[in-house]
């Protein structure tokens, strides 16, 4: 079946992808922001949230787990409504010097480029200018900075989450401001694979069946502590036959990310220098390959690490770093585990032989 497209800030930014790796039968993803809207805003309802963030906007965790209205009241003080030129989405305060954490593509436009108009509405109603500060596209986050400071930082936890852990969603769907759904952690380790939109696919996400829609994008997802687990980043539409299946950036992600942006305008990744593709049936059968698993390597980038290493076009990598690769998306998420300057040993196979290489993985920056 065809996957579903679309384009970085409209209405549902959608990845077009033809299979969802460990969803079978799932077309596509719809990501982005809600449509702008002009109708009236009300002020965000603040209720609670009296904790003081420390210089680093960390605060004391609460003791034992809350009930989803305390969780709300913990968070949502946390939550801001993010408005530009395409439209609406969400974000939450990282740091209390106005730092915000969100989805690059809620802050981006179609070429990629940050907007340069962007208004943040805090909980409380109040409105302010907001400037972005640097975007990752590799991993759709991105920092922006709110003309205000003295902000309630949230509690990020880094750890990672368990199947059939609540989970707590607030953002501002379709421009409805302090939005709240609830639902449970329903699967870890998710990657969609490669598409235009997000050419190095979306990996290692948290599934969720509490339900995400347009402008809740770079919005929370709490747990039962009141602390931040993720940023909403995607959804399957009703359309591709799914029901309340959501994704999250982890928190993890996020935070590793958002402090290098933060340090460096920029964040570092792992490049091994090619572009791979999936092995089908039709491409297995018209090159008469001698495997139906692996990512199948369609282009070499002249003096990258795969280059240097002696993998060539057509070779088929079956293992990287000891893990096992059965398609792209194992391969990409290996990747986004390494480090620049990392010897990884590869294994391929080229025609009817096994091959072995040894790269050192260079080192791919994207800036603000």
């Amino acid at each position: 079946m065809a996957g579903f497209r679309g384009s970085r800030g409209n209405v549902a930014l959608i990845l077009a992808v033809a299979v969802l790796a460990s969803v079978p039968g799932c077309t596509g993803t719809d990501r982005g922001q809600a449509p702008a809207t002009s109708a009236p805003v009300s002020p965000g309802g603040s209720s609670g949230g009296n904790a003081t963030p420390g210089p680093s906007g960390l605060l004391p965790a609460p003791s034992g787990t809350l009930s989803i209205p305390e969780v709300v009241k913990e968070v949502e003080p946390s939550v801001v409504t993010i408005t530009t030129q395409a439209g609406i989405g969400s974000g939450v305060i990282y740091r209390s010097d106005g730092s915000i954490v969100t989805d690059a593509h809620v802050v981006e436009d179609q070429q990629r480029q940050p907007f340069t108009s962007v208004q943040v509405q805090l909980a409380d109603g109040t409105r302010t200018s907001a400037s972005v500060l640097a975007v990752d596209d590799p991993t759709d986050v991105a920092v922006i900075r709110a003309d205000r400071s003295n902000l309630p930082a949230a509690r990020f936890s880094t750890a990672t989450p368990e199947v059939g852990d609540l989970t707590v969603v607030i953002g501002t769907p379709l421009g409805l401001e302090d939005t709240v759904t609830s639902g449970i952690v329903s699967g870890l380790h998710r990657n969609m694979p490669p598409s235009r939109e997000q050419p190095q696919g979306a990996l290692d996400l948290i599934q969720t069946d509490a339900p995400i829609s347009p402008g809740n994008s770079g919005g929370a997802v709490a747990d039962n502590k009141g602390q931040i687990i993720g940023l909403s980043e995607a959804y399957l539409p009703p359309s591709s036959g799914a029901v309340a299946i959501g994704f999250v950036t982890p928190s993890a992600t996020v935070t590793n990310v958002a402090d290098q942006l933060l340090k460096n305008g920029k964040a570092s990744h792992a490049v091994l220098g090619l572009i791979p593709a999936d092995l089908t049936p039709e491409i297995v059968q018209r090159f008469n390959l001698p495997t139906t698993t692996g990512a199948l390597v369609i282009q070499v980038s002249p003096g990258g690490p795969a280059d240097k290493a002696g993998i060539r076009t057509g070779d088929i990598i079956t293992s990287f770093a000891g893990q096992k690769i059965a398609k792209v998306t194992d391969l990409l998420a290996a990747l986004r585990k390494a480090q620049p300057g990392q010897q990884a040993a590869i294994t391929a196979q080229r025609g009817t032989d096994t091959k072995t290489f040894n790269a050192m993985l260079g080192d791919t920056s994207s800036s603000g």
